[in-house]
């Protein structure tokens, strides 16, 4: 099995501003773990983000499920990525028209091109939609950890032809597994914890060596096994060296 590529070596192998900047955020932090704050307040958002920082290379968010938004919200959070380099990944799904999208990414009371590093989006609309969004660090949704999910076989690979002919805007994909043969396409895996299952609506969960050794993707997502442990910190650090090692020795 062929083996991967340190970070760092695929951070010159992509023409991608924000995939190099968080290539060697990762190879510099030793971490390929990003979580997913989804919290609907505002204050558990920023304190979580301020606490885990240093564990992280992505901070995950949903900003439209805050129980209320304000500039000073997404401005406080741009000052703990500076601080503790990490990257904001604002989980917003666009998948409407080009028009559309480019209205969503860029206005609205939320102005997510302002303060996120990082986005992603179906791929349903078609091309249009990566170009509404060219200039942003893009994750088109490939394939999902949800149970029934509809992405799966041709459509993976559809999206991810589109991707590929895209590296101007596309830095990689939402996936389970590797899908890409560029090395400077960047895989990120959502629904991950210490062992497999699954949750009261549907959330599969895979293991973080199935991921990260047998599947090679880059980065796991974790949410409530570490933002609803009883040490979140703690817990965050155990994934981000376990993750760390499991892509040492996939390499």
């Amino acid at each position: 099995m062929p083996k991967s590529l340190p970070f760092l070596k695929r951070a010159s192998l992509t023409r991608h501003l924000v995939a190099q900047k968080l290539f060697k955020i990762m190879e510099d932090k030793q971490s390929n773990l990003a979580v997913a704050i989804d919290t609907t307040s505002p204050e558990q958002l920023l304190e979580l983000a301020d606490k885990l920082g240093p564990e992280l290379c992505v901070v995950k968010t949903h900003v439209d499920i805050l129980d209320h938004f304000t500039p000073d919200i997404v401005k406080t959070l741009r000052t703990l990525a500076d601080k503790h380099r990490f990257l904001i990944f604002e989980d917003r799904k666009f998948a409407d028209i080009g028009h559309t999208v480019s209205h969503q990414f860029r206005g609205g009371i939320y102005q997510i091109s302002e303060w996120a590093d990082l986005i992603n989006a179906h791929g349903v609309p078609g091309p249009g939609l990566i170009a509404a969004l060219k200039g942003s660090g893009l994750l088109l949704i490939a394939e999902m950890s949800s149970q029934g999910t509809l992405a799966t076989g041709s459509y993976t690979r559809k999206i991810v032809e589109m991707g590929d002919a895209h590296k101007d805007c596309v830095m990689g994909y939402i996936s389970l597994r590797k899908l890409s043969k560029d090395p400077g396409m960047i895989h990120f895996t959502p629904g991950v914890k210490w062992e497999e299952g699954q949750d009261s609506l549907g959330q599969r969960y895979r293991t973080l060596d199935e991921i990260l050794i047998k599947n090679k993707s880059d980065v796991i997502i974790v949410g409530r096994d570490i933002t609803h442990a009883a040490d979140p910190k703690h817990q965050a650090a155990l994934y981000r060296e376990k993750a760390w090692n499991a892509h040492v020795k996939a390499c």
